[in-house]
């Protein structure tokens, strides 16, 4: 076997990043653009909260169901052409959504369009364990989550401008082109390079998956990430749209201004994050402490949004920030195994959080459904109840992990 190249910081940047981190903004802006598209579906298609709700939670659900497998496939065929492999679904998934002309042909449209990113952010974790010293890791991954953050940019008001001039049927079919392009880049751009220890046979890898899941680590840590996340990608992905026209009462625009600037504080939170993760670990402070601390806040935040206590864009740009504080776990986990099992243990993470923000993207559809409000929207209490009894499930799984916190 010849050995891998050795590479410049330049060419890391060049060979390793930027492929990977193109797919994880398509990945980003394929999971967030209903946020701003659900008017222009609903009126076409004559779609219900609840039916809006289903229709972008299938992206969540595929994504979900792939992550096990992913994870063996990622320790034994490499990053780059697993994620190349998967991405060609996405363009057809993008394709065939572009020219569907039904709910169900948009529904299968956005299952394989979850199916086809389901690797993109696993793929670039993967990668930099492979290529990057364990010190760096979190920095490493910052820095890929803000290009999803950036995909997030792209899908508020950029989009919203897009539609005017394309029409929500003519941007995916660029969408679908860009994904085949991103595929054919990593295969030509991404070295190959194998982990330190041999990938062992499937059934030898499945066992690693059933040891990470006995885990006590993994089972101190997982629940709070999870409720967490889950939450962030459920409202930011598509119910903060809805909430910002039925309940702060804005337009179209508007509300597509306010998301835009919810994502940039989320890549502001992705970049400044694990850079304070970073800087506060060589001072002692443990990584799991920034992030439940981040968690902490990012649960006050959302309390102020359903009592409408300050200002509307400021506790918008604070959901945005403080909703990457559970991101951190993913480095935290995957230096508490060998890095063989990388690919495994950030999957088996991955499952969870987007098992959960399927049911929970789904289930505050059904809930807000029950209070329609005049005008075809949807009123304030269903919203309430939807994004509370979320609120509740991470206070949960919070409290868990400060009981838990000396074996975590």
């Amino acid at each position: 076997m010849s050995a891998a190249p050795v590479l410049s910081p330049a060419a890391l940047a060049a060979r390793i990043f930027l492929p990977f981190a193109a797919g994880y903004f398509l990945s980003y802006l394929y999971r967030t653009i209903n946020a701003v598209l659900s008017p222009y579906l609903a009126a076409e298609l004559q779609l219900t909260a609840a039916d809006l709700g289903l229709l972008t939670s299938v992206y969540f659900l595929t994504f979900a169901a792939f992550q096990l497998p992913l994870g063996v496939l990622l320790d034994r065929f490499g990053p780059r052409r697993v994620e190349a492999a998967l991405l060609v679904f996405a363009a057809a998934g993008a394709g065939l959504f572009a020219v569907g002309h039904s709910a169900l042909e948009l529904a299968v449209g956005r299952g394989l369009i979850g199916l086809g990113v389901s690797a993109c952010l696993m793929a670039s974790f993967k990668a930099f364990v492979l290529w990057l010293p364990a010190e760096r890791l979190a920095v490493a991954n910052g820095w890929v989550l803000a290009a999803g953050g950036l995909g997030a940019l792209a899908a508020t008001a950029p989009v919203e401008a897009a539609l005017q001039w394309v029409g929500w049927r003519g941007l995916f079919g660029g969408l679908a082109g860009l994904s085949g392009l991103v595929a054919l880049a990593l295969l030509l751009a991404v070295p190959e390079r194998e982990a330190g220890a041999p990938a062992g046979d499937l059934r030898a890898q499945w066992r690693g998956v059933a040891e990470i899941f006995r885990s006590p680590v993994f089972w101190r840590i997982a629940p709070v990430s999870v409720l967490s996340q889950a939450s962030f990608l459920a409202i930011q992905g598509l119910w903060a749209g809805p909430w910002l026209r039925d309940v702060a009462g804005l337009d179209k625009s508007a509300a597509a201004e306010v998301l835009f600037w919810t994502a940039a504080a989320m890549v502001a939170g992705f970049l400044g994050l694990g850079q304070l993760s970073y800087r506060l670990s060589r001072l002692g402070v443990r990584p799991l402490a920034v992030s439940a601390a981040g968690m902490a806040l990012f649960m006050l935040v959302q309390l102020a949004l359903l009592l409408k206590i300050g200002p509307l864009w400021a506790l918008w740009v604070l959901f945005g920030f403080l909703g990457t504080s559970a991101v951190l776990t993913y480095a935290i986990l995957s230096q508490a195994f060998p890095p063989a099992l990388a690919g495994r243990v950030n999957t088996a993470l991955n499952l969870l959080v987007f098992v959960l923000a399927f049911v929970g993207q789904w289930g505050m559809g059904a809930i807000v459904n029950r209070w329609p409000g005049p005008d075809g929207g949807y009123a304030e209490a269903g919203y309430q109840w939807a994004f509370g009894l979320a609120l509740a499930g991470q206070l949960i799984g919070w409290l868990w992990l400060l009981a838990r916190r000396r074996d975590a």
